[in-house]
């Protein structure tokens, strides 16, 4: 495996085995992933949380199947936020996909093995682009297993936060009429998901920039002023991890534009 590009603001997050314990609740408040037992899968997160994504992946792989959620987020959110070469994120989206896929076989009622699979799948879509994907039959698949995330485990923000971005994308690029009875996308669903996000996890960034993009692409307004405001919160996060770290930049990147 090439190596993978540094997190920018490597040593400023650092976290291990026990300070990743004591704030998981706050750190997983988007993801619902429940506290592993397992101190190797804690290590492994230390390692996400740290920004250290490339040692993340290999320690969770190295983990066994308890440590695949890790190993996909972290290569998901590698090559979502900081992978340049569009080649080499379409392989890790795809490959995180087909992990998720089969942890989800070996255990159907794990939320987030069916949101990676979602995440990993919606994120490839957006690289091939969302219309050339919906003809593939990615769209249903990337909605299916949000809202299979979501019956799993309800709290679960970031899979509210996606399936609301899948209704917004879909009505973007294809209209409301098609969007709706093709697809099954919905305005008022997809403006409820992004507020259910927001009322689960009040503090995040990500949930703030994607109401944003989603207000946009759902109002048609570019400069709608609660996107706005939405992108100024997110821009004044104080973050608690690399994640949040990357999620805060985006944010005032986006503000600049």
């Amino acid at each position: 495996m090439a190596p993978w590009k540094p997190f920018p603001h490597a040593g400023e997050y650092a976290f291990n085995v026990a300070s990743v314990r004591q704030r998981w609740a706050r750190l997983h408040a988007g993801d619902a992933e429940p506290l592993p037992g397992n101190d190797d899968v804690l290590a492994a997160w230390a390692l996400f949380h740290s920004g250290e994504f490339q040692r993340a992946f290999k320690a969770g792989l190295r983990a066994g199947v308890e440590g695949v959620t890790v190993a996909n987020k972290a290569a998901c959110i590698y090559a979502n936020y900081l992978e340049s070469r569009e080649k080499d994120r379409l392989v890790l989206f795809l490959e995180s996909a087909e992990r998720a896929r089969e942890l989800a076989i070996q255990q159907p009622t794990n939320p987030n093995a069916w949101f990676w699979q979602a995440y990993a799948l919606g994120r490839y879509s957006q690289g091939i682009s969302v219309a050339r994907a919906l003809a593939q039959g990615l769209g249903q698949r990337v909605k299916d297993a949000l809202e299979r995330t979501i019956e799993l485990q309800p709290q679960h923000a970031d899979a509210h936060i996606a399936l609301g971005t899948f209704h917004a994308e879909v009505i973007d690029k294809v209209g409301s009429l098609i969007g709706g009875m093709t697809y099954g996308a919905r305005k008022e669903t997809g403006l409820k998901m992004f507020a259910n996000a927001l009322a689960l996890n009040p503090e995040s960034a990500m949930a703030k920039l994607e109401y944003a993009r989603g207000l946009v692409m759902l109002e048609g307004q570019p400069d709608h002023p609660e996107a706005t405001r939405l992108y100024q919160q997110a821009a004044a996060i104080t973050p608690m991890d690399a994640k949040e770290r990357l999620d805060r930049d985006l944010a005032r990147a986006e503000l600049q534009d």
